[in-house]
């Protein structure tokens, strides 16, 4: 009798600790979960963001392709030739840029769905497939594309101020107000746009631990 109420102990303390173990397992699922849906949608505001600087850079094309007429009546203070091949360049790095980043954080998130999706018995398989150091260096990649192509449409925009109201070098109000402002703003932007965007995307990842 003694031997068989011990035994049940056994099997009820057996049973508390499978069901302690459970409990936990499935809070530490949820937690895991709740931070690559985080991750995903700040994934999400960077494509986003993206988006809206390359309809931005598609309207210097736009003009680029055009072939505007400039405002400035001095021959002299005219942009040249060469500052519309420089315009169309800044325009298309700044695209592929915006492209690269674009690309890279999708196929993160892909991969995150993937894991999301995969059976749990099989996930530290599918970690593997994308580790963490391949993902530190997508996740590096995204931001660099996004923060050049903001640079280099800034550089555009310049550009293009230019080639609408003359060179910056003969002094003309307007174009310096425009010029100005321009850099002003895109510099006040970047300097709020990156850290921000940095902090959000490292503090998702280093969170997350896939295994």
């Amino acid at each position: 009798m003694a031997s068989t109420d011990q035994g049940d102990a056994a099997a009820r303390a057996k049973s508390s600790v499978q069901n302690k173990d459970e409990k936990t397992q499935k809070k530490n699922e949820k937690q895991k979960r709740q931070q690559i849906e985080h991750l995903q949608m700040v994934l999400d505001d960077l494509v986003s963001v993206n988006s809206l600087f390359t309809f931005a850079m598609f309207v210097g094309i736009s003009i680029a392709g055009a072939n505007p007429q400039t405002l400035q009546p001095r021959k002299e203070c005219q942009a040249s030739h060469q500052t519309k091949m420089v315009l169309l360049f800044d325009e298309v790095v700044s695209f592929v840029c915006f492209l690269l980043s674009s690309l890279v954080a999708t196929a993160l998130k892909m991969n995150l769905s993937t894991y999301l999706m995969s059976d749990p018995n099989n996930r530290k398989r599918s970690a593997r497939d994308v580790n963490d150091g391949v993902r530190n260096l997508m996740i590096m990649l995204s931001m660099t594309g996004s923060i050049l192509g903001c640079v280099y449409l800034t550089m555009s925009m310049a550009n293009v101020v230019r080639v609408l109201l003359g060179n910056v070098t003969c002094g003309e109000s307007d174009t310096l107000l425009a010029t100005g402002t321009l850099i002003a703003v895109n510099v006040l932007a970047l300097l709020i746009y990156v850290p921000s965007m940095m902090r959000a995307v490292h503090l998702s990842h280093a969170k997350l631990e896939l295994n």
